[in-house]
């Protein structure tokens, strides 16, 4: 597996993450009506030209969802036990159909876990950048890591 263990880590390390995605007109249209969403600014081409904006704005659910996605393969596939939870996350510019979104990812906090000896918690700052590397989308995340490969 690509992820990393626990005793894997250390606080700095920094991953840019090799996939990138154009976000798609069906990818907003999907998750936005999966998740029931009734947005216009999502859905309706006349309300969003209407709006500041002027074009269908991506929702941001999908936009949080995907740099999480992004950053699993390099971060926590086969050694996670669990996300504890997600803080402080931010939008600070919109997406639009047709941006390229990448993923950058630093480790910020270790922590052994005082629960489940062997194992820890890390803290990821995610971040998403577009075509034009501005930030559209950061969080921090913490999992709940199995401690080594040899307790896999």
């Amino acid at each position: 597996m690509a992820g990393r263990f626990y005793d894997q880590w250390t606080i700095g390390n920094r991953i840019v993450h090799d996939i990138r995605r154009t976000v798609t007109e069906t990818d907003n249209l999907l998750f936005t009506t999966m998740t029931h969403n009734p947005q216009p600014l999502h859905l309706d081409v006349e309300a969003a030209k209407a709006s500041e904006f002027g074009q269908i704005l991506v929702n941001g659910t999908f936009t949080f969802a995907l740099l999480i996605g992004l950053s699993v393969g390099d971060t926590t596939l086969g050694s996670l036990i669990a996300n504890l939870g997600y803080d402080k996350l931010v939008m600070p510019k919109p997406v639009f159909l047709g941006d390229t979104l990448r993923a950058e990812t630093e480790v910020t906090d270790l922590k052994d876990s005082r629960s489940r000896p062997g194992a820890g918690i890390v803290t990821f700052t995610h971040q998403m950048l577009n075509q034009r590397n501005e930030l559209v989308c950061q969080c921090l995340r913490m999992a709940l890591l199995k401690g080594s490969a040899a307790e896999a």
